[in-house]
């Protein structure tokens, strides 16, 4: 059973270190969450550490510029981890070839230019990857997302799907997210054309949340963050609205977690987003065969 908490001071005392997500969590796309700016920034004046941990497509660069863009302050945070980072790394290693069909927009072109400084060396020692235009030249397909998500769906891409399942092309899914919300509109990710691509037989690679790889990345950049007796066994703190991928992902790591129950399934709670009702709560976490440590209607 999840424990209904008040704020994350309420139990941010016992972890060394938070996992928090963004998108839902710390701002809608558009604009930061005080409250939960507020809490962060409390956390670290208490001692904690603050890694940002999304399934954002873009690498780390990427995203802090659009942070910083939306206002939200460097004193919330410690360190980013993207799930564009550890799938660069894995597009780099050459894990869907070294010719690539992409589908994506604009925005996540960082995504193939710029690398964290920890990826940068390895990126040089490593053969080009070379983005080809037509379907049938490449050895794998890499997805960032739909072209333009503000108005198509995944039912636009079915074709392409089609095609490449049928050249048997593996996909690197660059972000598991099925949707998220953009300020009031809801919005199509990379994870929904990979769903589509595996459900007609195709393969597709994840490596943000809930997979391994981005936990990988983000403990070694956190470990690289803490000195002493924490850097060794830190005691972590999973945040997030995505009970897939936040707090699946969590759970499968062996840590704790917190479920912002007002996020991207608030309205399965009760008509107060900030208070989620136990009696709606429970039974909907059960149905999932997920339990998080604890809940909160939103970050504060």
């Amino acid at each position: 059973m999840a424990q209904i908490i008040a704020s994350l001071a309420e139990v941010g005392g016992r972890y060394d270190a938070v996992f928090c997500d963004l998108w839902g969590c710390l701002h809608n796309g558009r604009q930061p969450f005080p409250s939960a700016v507020a809490a962060l920034q409390t956390y670290r004046r208490g001692g904690g550490t603050v890694v940002l941990l999304t399934n954002a497509p873009r690498p780390k660069g990427s995203v802090v510029a659009q942070l910083d863009g939306m206002g939200v302050p460097r004193d919330a945070w410690d360190e980013v981890v993207t799930s564009g980072d550890a799938a660069q790394f894995a597009m780099l290693s050459g894990a869907v070839g070294r010719q690539v069909y992409a589908i994506g927009s604009e925005k996540d072109e960082p995504f193939y230019t710029d690398f964290a400084a920890d990826l940068a060396e390895y990126a040089a020692s490593q053969p080009p990857i070379r983005r080809v235009a037509r379907m049938e030249e490449a050895e794998g397909i890499v997805c960032t997302g739909l072209r333009d998500d503000l108005t198509e769906t995944p039912a636009d891409y079915r074709a392409e799907l089609l095609l490449g399942k049928t050249l048997g092309l593996p996909m690197l899914c660059a972000n598991p997210d099925i949707v998220v919300d953009y300020g009031d509109k809801r919005l199509w990710c990379a994870g929904a054309l990979a769903r589509d691509y595996e459900q007609l037989g195709g393969r597709a690679l994840y490596f943000g949340k809930p997979h391994p790889p981005i936990y990988d990345l983000a403990r070694r950049r956190l470990g690289a963050l803490l000195a002493g007796a924490a850097a060794g066994d830190p005691q972590i703190l999973c945040i997030g609205d995505g009970i897939g991928t936040d707090i699946q992902g969590g759970l499968a790591e062996g840590l704790d977690t917190l479920f912002i129950s007002g996020g991207i399934d608030a309205a399965a709670f009760g008509p107060d987003s900030d208070h989620p009702d136990p009696a709606l709560l429970e039974p909907w976490l059960a149905a999932r065969q997920l339990s998080a440590t604890f809940a909160l209607g939103r970050l504060r």
